[in-house]
């Protein structure tokens, strides 16, 4: 296929994964970062020696101090920001409305107060822009180190998530492209919240019977939520769903896993963050999740114990032995 230009705004452990894919496959990547100081690193290493040492930049990945003006011969964007910062990096994208960029957006989670999903965010801001939406079971680690991975890229535009998959797609990084936007973000949005909860009740020692009640029943939980914002079941057990909610939920490469881990030792919500170094997504969206919950009148209780916990309202303990003292009930 034509060779294409794309910019990767957020140098993260997982944006730069993912400009590595790109660079990788001969792509021209520039690669941007709102920390200047990480960026003079980047550029003086050719390597992001922080977040993912020991994977040097090939030709192709270009860590850039500024994107303004934007090179003519970009044309996609790639945002893998916190969601909390996604707005700030729209702002800065305006500037290039007439340009007509195709985003895709790599973040997981959901905008905090607004409870907006990240699609709806990008079209307050560029109306006449496509969005693609890249998501499932990955780590950043193991994509760096070229293990193969399966994503899924979804759109409301097929044509767009096609092109973004055959951007992407190569021998170990396998794309599957999806129309379902909501759904995929739903899945890829509260696996976290998810993960804060079995990495509590592994840090509790509660055993692999716990972890799999809760994968289950918080598979159960994102899927309830997910049809009520639009959403479709068979979305969610897909790689989306189902591949990163076992993924996010078992493996220590999870920062949300750790978190709750963290959680389970007796650290406060500050400490757990502080001792990981890096963004919890899960922590901001378990007030997210459980704010849309109350909106769509759905119960989702492993969410809620997990705000409790975060809000210091009950132990991580006595928070699991709530959740399987709950009243008896079918399976739904």
């Amino acid at each position: 296929m034509e060779k294409k230009s794309i910019l990767v705004i957020g140098a993260g452990s997982w944006g730069t994964a993912l400009a590595l894919v790109l660079a990788r496959n001969n792509h021209q990547t520039l690669l941007w970062d709102s920390m200047a100081s990480h960026v003079d690193s980047l550029i003086a290493d050719k390597c992001n020696n922080y977040h993912l040492p020991g994977h040097d930049f090939p030709d192709t990945l270009i860590p850039v101090k500024e994107f303004d003006p934007l090179p003519e011969t970009i044309g996609y964007v790639l945002v893998v920001v916190p969601c909390e910062g996604l707005r700030s990096v729209l702002q800065q994208l305006q500037a290039f409305d007439k340009q007509h960029l195709k985003i895709c957006l790599a973040c997981k989670g959901l905008e905090p107060d607004t409870l907006t999903l990240n699609h709806l965010v990008v079209e307050e801001y560029l109306p006449t822009h496509k969005v693609a939406i890249l998501s499932g079971p990955s780590f950043a680690k193991e994509v760096a180190e070229g293990l193969p991975t399966a994503v899924t890229i979804a759109s409301e535009d097929s044509a767009l998530a096609e092109e973004f998959s055959a951007l992407f797609h190569c021998d170990v990084f396998r794309t599957y492209t999806h129309d379902d936007i909501v759904g995929v973000q739903i899945g890829g949005a509260i696996k976290n919240v998810m993960a804060i909860a079995a990495g509590i009740a592994d840090g509790l020692h509660f055993g692999a019977n716990t972890r799999a009640a809760l994968i289950s029943r918080g598979l159960s939980e994102i899927m309830r939520l997910g049809l009520a914002m639009g959403g479709r079941a068979d979305t969610f057990m897909g790689l989306a769903g189902l591949g990163d909610l076992v993924l996010t939920c078992t493996d220590d490469l999870s920062r949300n896993r750790r978190f709750g881990l963290a959680l389970a030792k007796g650290l406060s919500p500050d400490e757990a963050k502080a001792e990981i170094g890096q963004a919890v997504e899960g922590l901001r969206t378990s007030r997210v999740v459980c704010d849309l919950a109350d909106k769509y009148d759905v119960d989702m209780p492993i969410s809620r114990e997990v705000l409790k916990v975060i809000n210091g309202e009950i132990s991580p303990h006595d928070a699991v032995l709530e959740l399987l003292g709950r009243e008896r009930k079918a399976e739904v």
